[in-house]
Protein backbone atom coordinates (compact mmCIF):
# COMPACT_ATOMS: atom_id res chain seq x y z
CA UNK A 1 0.00 0.00 0.00
CA UNK A 2 2.81 2.40 0.95
CA UNK A 3 4.55 1.61 -2.33
CA UNK A 4 1.40 2.46 -4.27
CA UNK A 5 1.00 5.76 -2.40
CA UNK A 6 4.63 6.70 -3.13
CA UNK A 7 4.18 5.85 -6.79
CA UNK A 8 1.01 7.94 -6.90
CA UNK A 9 2.78 10.91 -5.30
CA UNK A 10 5.70 10.63 -7.72
CA UNK A 11 3.31 10.42 -10.66
CA UNK A 12 1.36 13.44 -9.40
CA UNK A 13 4.53 15.52 -8.96
CA UNK A 14 5.82 14.60 -12.40
CA UNK A 15 2.45 15.42 -13.96
CA UNK A 16 2.36 18.78 -12.12
CA UNK A 17 5.86 19.66 -13.34
CA UNK A 18 4.88 18.64 -16.86
CA UNK A 19 1.85 20.92 -16.80
CA UNK A 20 3.88 23.76 -15.27
CA UNK A 21 6.25 23.64 -18.20
CA UNK A 22 3.35 24.66 -20.42
CA UNK A 23 2.25 27.55 -18.21
CA UNK A 24 1.85 30.80 -20.08
CA UNK A 25 4.75 33.22 -19.96
CA UNK A 26 3.94 36.49 -18.22
CA UNK A 27 4.05 39.72 -20.18
CA UNK A 28 6.55 42.17 -18.70
CA UNK A 29 5.19 45.59 -17.83
CA UNK A 30 7.01 48.43 -19.60
CA UNK A 31 9.31 50.43 -17.32
CA UNK A 32 7.92 53.69 -18.76
CA UNK A 33 4.41 54.69 -19.81
CA UNK A 34 3.85 53.72 -23.45
CA UNK A 35 3.34 56.89 -25.53
CA UNK A 36 0.11 57.05 -27.48
CA UNK A 37 2.04 57.28 -30.74
CA UNK A 38 3.69 53.92 -29.97
CA UNK A 39 0.25 52.36 -29.49
CA UNK A 40 -0.77 53.79 -32.87
CA UNK A 41 2.43 52.51 -34.47
CA UNK A 42 1.91 48.98 -33.19
CA UNK A 43 -1.70 49.09 -34.38
CA UNK A 44 -0.57 49.99 -37.90
CA UNK A 45 2.11 47.29 -37.88
CA UNK A 46 -0.39 44.69 -36.63
CA UNK A 47 -2.76 45.53 -39.48
CA UNK A 48 0.01 44.62 -41.93
CA UNK A 49 0.69 41.15 -40.51
CA UNK A 50 0.13 38.65 -43.32
CA UNK A 51 1.11 40.99 -46.14
CA UNK A 52 3.28 39.17 -48.72
CA UNK A 53 5.61 40.63 -51.28
CA UNK A 54 4.78 40.23 -54.97
CA UNK A 55 6.82 38.55 -57.69
CA UNK A 56 10.57 39.20 -57.67
CA UNK A 57 10.38 40.69 -54.17
CA UNK A 58 8.32 43.75 -55.06
CA UNK A 59 6.65 45.34 -52.02
CA UNK A 60 4.50 48.38 -51.38
CA UNK A 61 6.94 49.42 -48.64
CA UNK A 62 9.81 49.43 -51.13
CA UNK A 63 7.66 51.37 -53.58
CA UNK A 64 6.91 53.95 -50.91
CA UNK A 65 10.64 54.28 -50.17
CA UNK A 66 11.59 54.55 -53.83
CA UNK A 67 12.99 51.06 -54.45
CA UNK A 68 10.19 48.52 -55.13
CA UNK A 69 12.55 45.51 -55.10
CA UNK A 70 14.63 46.30 -52.02
CA UNK A 71 15.00 44.14 -48.92
CA UNK A 72 12.23 45.89 -47.06
CA UNK A 73 12.49 45.29 -43.30
CA UNK A 74 13.44 48.93 -42.57
CA UNK A 75 11.10 50.29 -45.22
CA UNK A 76 8.20 48.44 -43.60
CA UNK A 77 8.73 50.11 -40.21
CA UNK A 78 9.32 53.54 -41.80
CA UNK A 79 6.11 53.12 -43.80
CA UNK A 80 4.22 52.30 -40.58
CA UNK A 81 5.59 55.43 -38.90
CA UNK A 82 4.53 57.49 -41.91
CA UNK A 83 1.02 56.00 -41.68
CA UNK A 84 0.79 57.16 -38.06
CA UNK A 85 1.77 60.67 -39.16
CA UNK A 86 -0.86 60.64 -41.90
CA UNK A 87 -3.65 59.25 -39.73
CA UNK A 88 -3.02 61.20 -36.53
CA UNK A 89 -1.25 64.37 -37.63
CA UNK A 90 1.93 63.54 -35.74
CA UNK A 91 5.44 64.38 -36.90
CA UNK A 92 7.35 61.22 -36.00
CA UNK A 93 9.29 60.33 -39.15
CA UNK A 94 12.82 61.73 -38.97
CA UNK A 95 12.00 63.31 -35.60
CA UNK A 96 11.23 60.43 -33.21
CA UNK A 97 12.06 57.59 -35.62
CA UNK A 98 14.44 57.56 -38.59
CA UNK A 99 13.54 57.33 -42.24
CA UNK A 100 16.20 55.13 -43.79
CA UNK A 101 17.04 52.18 -46.00
CA UNK A 102 20.76 51.37 -45.82
CA UNK A 103 22.51 49.02 -43.42
CA UNK A 104 23.65 50.71 -40.17
CA UNK A 105 21.91 53.98 -41.07
CA UNK A 106 19.05 53.47 -38.64
CA UNK A 107 21.33 52.44 -35.80
CA UNK A 108 23.60 55.45 -36.42
CA UNK A 109 20.53 57.72 -36.35
CA UNK A 110 19.49 56.41 -32.91
CA UNK A 111 23.05 56.73 -31.56
CA UNK A 112 23.16 60.38 -32.61
CA UNK A 113 19.67 60.92 -31.15
CA UNK A 114 20.92 59.56 -27.80
CA UNK A 115 18.55 56.61 -27.81
CA UNK A 116 20.52 53.46 -28.53
CA UNK A 117 21.10 50.50 -26.19
CA UNK A 118 23.71 47.97 -27.22
CA UNK A 119 23.11 44.35 -26.22
CA UNK A 120 26.65 44.05 -24.88
CA UNK A 121 30.11 45.49 -25.47
CA UNK A 122 31.13 48.91 -26.75
CA UNK A 123 29.41 51.21 -29.20
CA UNK A 124 31.96 51.75 -31.94
CA UNK A 125 33.56 55.19 -31.76
CA UNK A 126 31.99 55.91 -28.38
CA UNK A 127 32.43 53.30 -25.64
CA UNK A 128 30.49 51.31 -23.08
CA UNK A 129 26.90 52.04 -22.04
CA UNK A 130 24.97 51.68 -18.79
CA UNK A 131 21.41 52.08 -17.55
CA UNK A 132 20.80 55.55 -16.14
CA UNK A 133 21.67 55.73 -12.46
CA UNK A 134 23.54 52.42 -12.50
CA UNK A 135 27.27 51.84 -12.07
CA UNK A 136 27.70 48.73 -14.21
CA UNK A 137 28.03 48.48 -17.97
CA UNK A 138 25.34 46.88 -20.11
CA UNK A 139 25.79 43.18 -20.68
CA UNK A 140 23.64 40.69 -22.55
CA UNK A 141 20.18 40.72 -20.98
CA UNK A 142 20.58 43.94 -18.96
CA UNK A 143 18.40 46.14 -21.14
CA UNK A 144 14.88 44.82 -21.68
CA UNK A 145 13.38 46.46 -24.78
CA UNK A 146 10.17 48.45 -24.53
CA UNK A 147 7.16 48.56 -26.89
CA UNK A 148 8.05 50.56 -29.98
CA UNK A 149 11.80 49.99 -29.76
CA UNK A 150 13.64 48.92 -32.90
CA UNK A 151 15.71 45.72 -32.70
CA UNK A 152 18.81 45.60 -34.90
CA UNK A 153 20.10 42.17 -35.92
CA UNK A 154 23.12 40.60 -37.55
CA UNK A 155 22.82 37.31 -39.42
CA UNK A 156 26.55 37.01 -40.10
CA UNK A 157 28.07 37.69 -36.70
CA UNK A 158 29.52 41.01 -37.83
CA UNK A 159 28.73 44.40 -36.29
CA UNK A 160 26.76 45.47 -39.36
CA UNK A 161 22.97 45.50 -39.18
CA UNK A 162 21.29 42.95 -41.47
CA UNK A 163 17.71 43.24 -40.24
CA UNK A 164 15.44 45.37 -38.08
CA UNK A 165 12.15 44.60 -36.29
CA UNK A 166 9.64 46.46 -34.13
CA UNK A 167 9.22 45.41 -30.48
CA UNK A 168 5.64 44.60 -29.53
CA UNK A 169 6.23 43.34 -25.97
CA UNK A 170 8.47 41.05 -23.88
CA UNK A 171 7.65 37.96 -21.83
CA UNK A 172 9.39 35.99 -19.11
CA UNK A 173 8.92 32.31 -18.30
CA UNK A 174 9.01 30.63 -14.89
CA UNK A 175 12.79 30.46 -14.99
CA UNK A 176 13.15 34.16 -15.81
CA UNK A 177 14.11 33.66 -19.44
CA UNK A 178 13.02 36.76 -21.37
CA UNK A 179 11.72 36.62 -24.92
CA UNK A 180 11.37 39.64 -27.20
CA UNK A 181 8.22 39.59 -29.35
CA UNK A 182 8.36 41.61 -32.55
CA UNK A 183 6.56 42.49 -35.75
CA UNK A 184 8.91 42.41 -38.72
CA UNK A 185 8.87 42.85 -42.46
CA UNK A 186 10.75 40.77 -45.02
CA UNK A 187 10.35 37.59 -42.95
CA UNK A 188 11.37 36.26 -45.41
CA UNK A 189 8.68 37.40 -47.85
CA UNK A 190 5.95 38.68 -45.54
CA UNK A 191 5.08 40.79 -42.52
CA UNK A 192 4.94 38.46 -39.54
CA UNK A 193 5.18 38.22 -35.79
CA UNK A 194 8.30 36.58 -34.47
CA UNK A 195 10.17 36.14 -31.19
CA UNK A 196 13.82 36.08 -30.13
CA UNK A 197 15.56 35.32 -26.85
CA UNK A 198 16.72 38.49 -25.14
CA UNK A 199 20.26 37.11 -25.00
CA UNK A 200 20.37 36.02 -28.66
CA UNK A 201 23.76 36.72 -30.23
CA UNK A 202 21.91 37.83 -33.37
CA UNK A 203 20.69 40.96 -31.55
CA UNK A 204 23.11 43.87 -31.86
CA UNK A 205 21.09 46.44 -29.93
CA UNK A 206 18.00 48.60 -29.77
CA UNK A 207 16.86 51.97 -31.03
CA UNK A 208 14.85 53.05 -28.02
CA UNK A 209 11.68 55.07 -27.58
CA UNK A 210 12.80 56.29 -24.16
CA UNK A 211 16.14 57.74 -23.05
CA UNK A 212 17.10 55.01 -20.56
CA UNK A 213 20.79 54.48 -21.26
CA UNK A 214 23.91 56.63 -20.93
CA UNK A 215 27.07 56.23 -22.99
CA UNK A 216 30.80 56.93 -22.74
CA UNK A 217 31.73 60.04 -24.72
CA UNK A 218 35.03 61.32 -26.07
CA UNK A 219 36.57 63.87 -28.43
CA UNK A 220 34.95 63.73 -31.87
CA UNK A 221 31.56 62.39 -30.79
CA UNK A 222 28.47 64.38 -31.70
CA UNK A 223 24.78 64.11 -30.96
CA UNK A 224 22.12 64.57 -28.32
CA UNK A 225 24.08 62.84 -25.55
CA UNK A 226 26.98 65.25 -26.08
CA UNK A 227 24.61 68.21 -25.89
CA UNK A 228 23.18 66.87 -22.61
CA UNK A 229 26.71 66.52 -21.23
CA UNK A 230 27.52 70.08 -22.27
CA UNK A 231 24.35 71.36 -20.57
CA UNK A 232 25.48 69.71 -17.32
CA UNK A 233 29.01 71.09 -17.56
CA UNK A 234 27.57 74.54 -18.23
CA UNK A 235 25.20 74.31 -15.25
CA UNK A 236 28.14 73.50 -12.96
CA UNK A 237 30.25 76.32 -14.40
CA UNK A 238 32.76 74.27 -16.39
CA UNK A 239 31.67 75.16 -19.94
CA UNK A 240 30.56 78.40 -21.53
CA UNK A 241 27.13 78.40 -23.13
CA UNK A 242 28.56 79.10 -26.59
CA UNK A 243 30.06 75.59 -26.63
CA UNK A 244 26.73 73.79 -26.17
CA UNK A 245 26.70 72.55 -29.75
CA UNK A 246 26.36 68.77 -29.56
CA UNK A 247 29.96 68.39 -30.77
CA UNK A 248 32.59 67.03 -28.38
CA UNK A 249 35.44 69.39 -29.27
CA UNK A 250 38.42 70.88 -27.46
CA UNK A 251 36.35 73.06 -25.13
CA UNK A 252 34.22 70.13 -23.96
CA UNK A 253 37.26 67.88 -23.56
CA UNK A 254 39.00 70.53 -21.44
CA UNK A 255 35.86 71.07 -19.35
CA UNK A 256 35.65 67.34 -18.67
CA UNK A 257 39.36 67.25 -17.76
CA UNK A 258 38.95 70.14 -15.32
CA UNK A 259 35.90 68.54 -13.71
CA UNK A 260 37.77 65.26 -13.32
CA UNK A 261 40.80 67.00 -11.80
CA UNK A 262 38.63 68.93 -9.35
CA UNK A 263 37.00 65.72 -8.10
CA UNK A 264 39.97 63.33 -7.92
CA UNK A 265 39.03 61.42 -11.07
CA UNK A 266 41.54 60.39 -13.70
CA UNK A 267 41.79 63.47 -15.99
CA UNK A 268 41.58 61.64 -19.32
CA UNK A 269 39.03 63.99 -20.99
CA UNK A 270 36.70 61.01 -21.53
CA UNK A 271 33.19 61.32 -20.07
CA UNK A 272 33.05 57.81 -18.67
CA UNK A 273 30.63 56.21 -16.23
CA UNK A 274 32.31 57.60 -13.08
CA UNK A 275 32.53 61.10 -14.52
CA UNK A 276 28.91 61.21 -15.69
CA UNK A 277 27.45 59.65 -12.54
CA UNK A 278 29.31 62.19 -10.38
CA UNK A 279 28.12 64.99 -12.65
CA UNK A 280 24.53 63.86 -12.17
CA UNK A 281 24.99 63.57 -8.41
CA UNK A 282 26.41 67.08 -8.07
CA UNK A 283 23.73 68.54 -10.33
CA UNK A 284 21.00 66.96 -8.19
CA UNK A 285 22.62 68.45 -5.08
CA UNK A 286 22.81 71.90 -6.68
CA UNK A 287 19.19 71.75 -7.86
CA UNK A 288 18.05 70.74 -4.35
CA UNK A 289 19.84 73.75 -2.85
CA UNK A 290 18.87 76.27 -5.54
CA UNK A 291 15.80 78.36 -4.53
CA UNK A 292 15.13 79.12 -8.20
CA UNK A 293 14.26 75.45 -8.75
CA UNK A 294 11.98 75.07 -5.73
CA UNK A 295 8.26 74.59 -6.25
CA UNK A 296 6.06 76.86 -4.12
CA UNK A 297 2.90 75.16 -2.84
CA UNK A 298 0.12 77.28 -1.39
CA UNK A 299 -1.62 75.92 1.68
Amino acid sequence: MKKQICLFICFFLCFFLFLSSFAEDRILEPVCPVPEYVTWLLEVASEEVGYREAEHGRSKYGEWAGDPYCQWCAEFICWCVDQVDLRHGTNLLNQVFPKYSGSNTGRSWFIKAGRYAIRKGEVEGWGYEWLKGQDEFLRSGTYIPQPGDYVFFTWTGSEDTDHVALVEYCTADNEGTVTVHVIEGNNPVSVARNSYLLTSSQILGYGTVNDLVDITMRFGNNGEKVRQLQDKLNYLGYLDEQYITGNYGNATAEAVRQFQSDHSLRPNMIANIKTQNLLDELIDQKIDSDPLTWTVIDD
